[in-house]
């Protein structure tokens, strides 16, 4: 049941998909600063499974599973979010250095801009523009349209939210960076959880966030980490995007 499940949530692994140790070593660390930072956050999803195995499109997925229905998001756990999806970059940044940042959080920097946009142009959450809509997304797209519409914005206000979007993109950033550093017993033992056992769920991400060598998962085999894994890899990259508010969230 629990291999359905993940195969529908984070889609079907993909074990062909061979990488390097220095590879899968770098997408340990980049996911395990997904959950990390996630975990310490207020407002967040709690994480359900960290893995480095490919599945789908993504290299590496850290899944976070809602215990609740919800319809609404509060100004905290959007930022929350925004922090989370950062911290696979981060972790990159802080253990191997400015210089060996990949590509694999394009996907992460998509989704936290397009979330400080939106809270900023939609959802009225920005203290300097206030409760009010400055999006010019009105209806559907069609031949001409962008020749005939009107602009809406002023230079300058366009220029101020886009400050706004800074803003909040660097302050979560930020934040999010202290987290990590003050946080980096706890990241390298999950990076090396995942190195050995490829895949860690709620035990072992428990023993983690409590400072204990987590224990194996109840199906892993000596046998199946040994030396030469199986396919595993790295993550962050071109993570599936999941819509705000929907049944379950990766990074």
């Amino acid at each position: 049941f629990d291999r359905a499940k993940d195969k529908i949530m984070m889609g079907a692994e993909r074990r062909s998909l061979v990488m390097s140790e220095e590879e899968r070593k770098l997408t340990a660390y980049h996911e395990s600063g997904h959950a990390v930072v996630g975990l310490l956050v207020p407002e967040h999803d709690p994480v359900y499974k960290v893995t480095i195995i490919p599945r789908g499109r993504a290299l590496g997925v850290t899944m976070f599973l809602p215990e609740e229905d919800r319809y609404s998001l509060s100004k905290q756990r959007l930022m929350s979010q925004m922090k989370s999806l950062f911290g696979g970059r981060i972790a990159e940044e802080v253990v191997f250095g400015p210089a060996c940042v990949t590509t694999g959080a394009a996907n992460d920097i998509e989704r936290a801009t397009e979330i400080a946009r939106n809270m900023v142009t939609k959802w009225g959450l920005s203290d300097r523009l206030g409760p009010l809509t400055y999006s010019e997304d009105d209806g559907e797209i069609f031949l001409g349209r962008s020749v005939t519409r009107h602009k809406q914005l002023s230079d300058m206000t366009a220029h101020v939210i886009d400050e706004e979007v800074r803003q909040l993109v660097d302050n979560c950033y930020s934040e999010a960076k202290k987290i990590l550093e003050k946080n980096m017993k706890k990241l390298h033992l999950m990076a090396d959880a995942l190195i050995k056992y490829e895949t860690i769920d709620e035990a072992q991400i428990k023993d983690i966030m409590e400072g204990r060598d987590p224990q194996p998962p109840e199906d892993w085999e000596d046998s199946d980490s040994g030396g030469e894994p199986e396919s595993a890899e790295e993550g962050s990259e071109k993570k599936a995007t999941t819509p705000l508010g929907g049944p379950a969230g990766q990074h």
